[in-house]
C-alpha cells in the first residue's frame, strides 16, 4: 500500500507503509485510540469526541478525533456495539471505510427507541472490524449460467429446507 506525504514543498511524496498495521492518527489530543476488549475481540471500539445527544427516531453523525490507516486489501466496518443496540436501540449507519480514506472516522449512530440518547466524551460508541476484500473488476455479460435458485429471491432460500 502506496500512501501520499506532503513534504514542505506540497508535493506528494509515496509513503510505504506497514502492510499489516492498523495505523491511527490522532486529530485531537481528546481523541481515544481504538481498544480491544480483549485477546480475541474481533473489533476495536471507537470512542466519542466530544458529549451529545441522538434524538429519538433520528440519527447524529459523531466525530472521533481520529484517522486510520488500513492494511493493504482490508476495509474497516463500523458496527454497533451490541449493548447500545439491545439496551438503547442505537444502531450504526453507513460503516464502511475504504483503505484510501485517510480522514476523520465518524460514525452515524441511529436511534431506533422512543427516548433521546445521551453519549458523553470517551463513551465507546460503534465497533471497528478490520475485513479483507476480493478487489474484482467488473465484466458485462449475456448469461449468469443456471442455477438451482435461480431468480428467486427474498426468503427463497427457506422454501426448500435442507
Amino acid at each position: 500500500m502506496i500512501h501520499q506525504k506532503r513534504n514542505a514543498e506540497t508535493a506528494l511524496v509515496p509513503e510505504k507503509s506497514e502492510p499489516t498495521s492498523l495505523r491511527i492518527m490522532k486529530l485531537s489530543n481528546k481523541a481515544i485510540i481504538p481498544t480491544k476488549g480483549s485477546r480475541f475481540a474481533a473489533s476495536h471500539d471507537i470512542y466519542a469526541l466530544t458529549e451529545g445527544l441522538v434524538p429519538a427516531k433520528g440519527q447524529m453523525m459523531v466525530k472521533t478525533g481520529i484517522a486510520i490507516g488500513l492494511p493493504e486489501g482490508t476495509y474497516g466496518r463500523l458496527a454497533a456495539r451490541s449493548g447500545m443496540a439491545s439496551n438503547m436501540g442505537i444502531a450504526v449507519g453507513g460503516g464502511v471505510i475504504d483503505a484510501d480514506y485517510t480522514g476523520e472516522v465518524k460514525v452515524i449512530l441511529r436511534n431506533h427507541d422512543k427516548a433521546d440518547c445521551l453519549y458523553k466524551a470517551g463513551d465507546r460508541i460503534a465497533q471497528l472490524i478490520i475485513e479483507k476484500i476480493a478487489n474484482t473488476d467488473t465484466m458485462e455479460v449475456d448469461n449468469l449460467g443456471v442455477t438451482k435458485r435461480g431468480k428467486m429471491g427474498f426468503g427463497s432460500s427457506d422454501l426448500n429446507p435442507k
